[in-house]
């Protein structure tokens, strides 16, 4: 149909001699974009795992980053076992990290438990995007990258450096001074930073 469409907008056009050449090179350009937008483009999707127990300023920020590189960056709140239990439910962090995301158009949030490249491949998600804060969390995460590449050659791992400003910041911290009272202000969304609070004051009242 779009074949046809161009043909008869040259035929047209090639009986109107005033008609500039300029202006059928930008139909022909505009009919070439629907065409390739029509075509079947795959998306650039990519799921961002995490425990995000809670989201940080650090996150939100790789989040960013991630989002300009990618049609739609899936950030997935998922069950690490190797990790000790969590401050928040699953549950709570999706809503926090929906509140912090919030700005940021191509992001969905989920979460899921089980094998990260079977979510991958069940959200049609080639990439996987990892924030490294130090040369520890790279050696991590590269063993990781290995193993994911070796389970399914099709998933690729994109590392993002934390922004320098944020390098020392963790969620493990996050939960060692919101336990002792210790000052948020900088390391969480503001628009969470309360929500933290109050949960930390309630668990040990």
């Amino acid at each position: 149909k779009m074949l046809i469409l161009q043909n008869t907008f040259f035929h047209l056009f090639h009986k109107n001699q005033p008609l500039q050449k300029e202006y059928i090179r930008g139909i022909s350009l505009v009919i070439f974009l629907i065409k390739d937008r029509l075509g079947g483009l795959a998306m650039r999707r990519a799921v961002c795992p995490g425990s995000f127990d809670p989201v940080t300023k650090g996150h939100v920020d790789i989040f960013e980053r991630a989002s300009a590189m990618f049609d739609e960056l899936i950030i997935s709140v998922f069950h690490n076992p190797g990790k000790d239990k969590a401050m928040f439910s699953m549950e709570e962090r999706v809503e926090m990290l929906k509140e912090a995301t919030k700005h940021i158009p191509n992001v969905r949030v989920t979460c899921f438990s089980g094998l990260l490249n079977e979510f991958c491949k069940k959200e049609e998600a080639p990439f996987i995007v990892r924030g490294l804060r130090a040369f520890t969390d790279f050696e991590y995460e590269f063993q990781r990258a290995l193993l994911l590449k070796k389970i399914d050659n099709d998933l690729e791992t994109v590392f993002i450096m934390t922004n320098a400003k944020y390098s020392f910041v963790s969620s493990s911290g996050v939960r060692e001074l919101a336990t002792f009272g210790g000052q948020l202000k900088d390391l969480v969304p503001e628009c969470i930073e309360e929500r933290v609070r109050k949960h930390v004051y309630k668990k040990f009242e």
